[in-house]
């Protein structure tokens, strides 16, 4: 695996939808901290959404910074992206793996004890646990509450990005609970400054990790 792809030491996590000023905000949002970026867009057909992930890639590669693609592996593959994540309900993680390669970023969705049981047999690169509070990307889907993100982030075998209700003020809280990785939308997607966002994230994570939290 390239260092590109490892998640180990990487700690924050955007997921984006498509925006009018997509590059120029992916670009701010790594400035300020951001070390992983994922385009979860679910209404664009396929090809707008590859011209899309075309655009992220390309900042995400003048950065070094890995690029996964929401949902479909083969646009991913079609991309250059460095990976895929899926849900639950998505594409098997199987079947990501066997169109990206075995050196590929595949991600996975995990909201409660089953699914971080499925995911122990699964060849992920990393999961997601969550939401940890209810939040208005995942319409309808309760929170997991902090204890599920102690039990994920403690006992699976690969990096464990934390969802839901990130915010610099929350990160000290989620450090203290085991929580090594971070997921954020709504605190960067509706910053008019998404770099400071960032950095302020950014700032919170290298603070209570280097506490010793």
């Amino acid at each position: 695996m390239s260092a590109r792809r490892d998640l180990t030491g990487r700690r924050l996590y955007l997921c984006t939808p498509d925006r009018p000023d997509l590059a120029d905000f992916v670009a701010a949002c790594i400035a300020g901290g951001v070390d992983v970026v994922q385009l979860r867009e679910k209404h664009l057909e396929a090809r707008a959404l590859l011209a899309r992930a075309d655009l992220v890639g390309d900042v995400c590669r003048a950065h070094e910074v890995p690029f996964v693609l929401n949902d479909r592996p083969d646009l991913a593959l079609a991309a250059g992206a460095d990976g895929v994540h899926v849900g639950q309900d998505d594409a098997p993680v199987a079947l990501a793996r066997r169109i990206l390669g075995p050196d590929a970023i595949v991600g996975l969705s995990t909201h409660g004890p089953d699914d971080l049981a499925g995911a122990a047999s699964e060849d992920v690169t990393y999961i997601s646990a969550g939401p940890v509070e209810p939040t208005p990307t995942k319409p309808g889907r309760p929170g997991t509450g902090l204890g599920y993100a102690t039990v994920a982030s403690t006992r699976a075998s690969v990096p464990v990005f934390v969802t839901g209700g990130v915010t610099p003020e929350r990160i000290p809280g989620l450090v203290a609970a085991g929580v090594r990785h971070f997921v954020v939308v709504r605190f960067l997607t509706g910053s008019p400054d998404p770099e400071a966002a960032a950095r302020r994230l950014r700032d919170a994570i290298d603070t209570a990790l280097g506490a010793g939290a």
